[in-house]
């Protein structure tokens, strides 16, 4: 029972990742129809930063609130760069913009940086860890579920009780409506897109910590993540979003210390198959919602 509590615990560290790119994708989804598969790219170019912050003498707790900083800007030049000019188009069109986006940065980085990874330190205290009663439990782990709620807290308050989160459920619900009624579209979309970047640089901080490097695909292995939980909790459905990721958090950490050690490394392989079958018996989702949900 303890070893089931423990690695509850752990996946809920790993799901409260998750949890934040999920909903990141959530709220564009929301108010695009957009799947954006460009999302990923916030946390390539936070990566960078964070290694050419730590190249100047910089340290953990300063270049964990410029990573949030760098992920909103890099969200916000992406829609203005890439989305703002196939707003109108089909769904098919916005969605080979974001490949393109995500193909084009990951390109650049090769070409301007290098195609390799670059490593740069781990905060100590992520390896920290504490003792309660049988439970051995992370620092890291505790301050990403922590940090997650309180994010989570904080996103449905800005949502349900000020104008920006009216304004940017109101454009989802009803666009043409919306405009209509004076809200301004470039700035409901572009207000989606700094949302989803603070929560996807949140996310990043607590990524770029455990995995201390930087390479041109360093967001590819999250991004996909978030889309994954997206789905599995319901695309549309940002509670189905937040669920999702908790989910794919438990699953992992549990096929993990689950399996042989020889197959241990099919886990993701085992994931994708799980959620196929689900996909199979439940194409809604974990969550279902007879219309999109809206922000």
């Amino acid at each position: 029972m303890t070893e089931l509590i423990q690695q509850i615990i752990d996946g809920l560290g790993r799901g409260g990742i998750y949890a934040l790119l999920a909903l990141g994708i959530a709220v564009i989804f929301g108010v695009m129809h957009l799947i954006n598969f460009a999302h990923g790219e916030l946390i390539t170019v936070s990566a960078y930063s964070s290694y050419w912050l730590f190249s100047i003498g910089l340290d953990w707790w300063l270049i964990a609130p410029i990573i949030v900083v760098v992920a909103l800007v890099t969200a916000v030049i992406i829609e203005f760069v890439a989305f703002r000019w196939v707003r109108g188009a089909p769904d098919f069109t916005m969605l080979m913009t974001s490949f393109g986006v995500h193909f084009l940065v990951q390109a650049l980085f090769v070409m301007y940086v290098s195609a390799n990874f670059r490593q740069f330190p781990r905060p100590e205290w992520i390896f920290a860890t504490f003792r309660v009663g049988q439970l051995n439990l992370e620092i890291y782990d505790l301050t990403v579920i922590v940090i997650t709620l309180l994010t989570l807290l904080a996103t449905y308050l800005l949502l349900q009780r000020t104008m920006f989160g009216i304004s940017l459920r109101a454009a989802a619900e009803d666009f043409d409506t919306a405009r209509l009624m004076g809200i301004r579209s470039n700035r409901v979309i572009r207000s989606a897109f700094v949302l989803s970047g603070v929560l996807a640089g949140i996310a990043a901080v607590f990524w770029l910590m455990r995995s201390g490097q930087a390479g041109p695909t360093a967001g590819l292995s999250p991004m996909l993540k978030g889309v994954l939980a997206a789905l599995i909790g319901g695309l549309g459905s940002l509670s189905g979003a937040v669920l999702g990721g908790f989910v794919l958090g438990l699953v992992e950490v549990l096929l993990i210390s689950r399996l042989p050690s020889s197959i241990a490394g099919l886990t993701d392989g085992i994931v994708f198959l799980l959620i196929a079958l689900l996909f199979v018996f439940r194409p809604q989702g974990l969550i279902s919602v007879k219309h999109v949900e809206r922000v």
